[in-house]
């Protein structure tokens, strides 16, 4: 399966939606996208994985990166995942711990102090 990227502006969000898989294959691409997000200028940053069917370590590498990355800028990044065998990954690594994980993009995006732009 290929890898789709695009993305929106959602309450001065950047949403990055992902589809597909991301993989050892696919996982450069979403890197090189999160980079030119952030190289122009995006600092609230949500990537919504309600459309990803696989994630391998490489990806989660690729979102570690890009959490780095904007912290360092001074911003914020948060997930969307409500899949289950998604949430899993992120509990058995413990990267739950480590990522704001909201079920919608609409949840993500508040900006009352629940959303990754407190």
């Amino acid at each position: 399966m290929e890898l789709s990227l695009a993305d929106r502006t959602v309450a001065g969000h950047t949403v990055l939606e992902v589809g597909g898989e991301v993989d050892v294959y696919t996982a450069p691409r979403l890197r090189e996208r999160l980079i030119e997000l952030v190289d122009a200028g995006a600092r609230d940053v949500v990537v919504d994985l309600e459309r990803v069917e696989f994630l391998d370590s490489t990806g989660l590498g690729v979102l570690v990166g890009a959490l780095k990355r904007l912290r360092t800028a001074h911003g914020t990044f948060g997930l969307v995942c409500a899949k289950e065998p998604l949430l899993k990954i992120f509990r058995i690594t413990a990267l739950d711990q480590v990522f704001p994980i909201f079920p919608t993009v609409e949840a993500a995006t508040e900006r009352d102090g629940s959303g990754p732009a407190s």
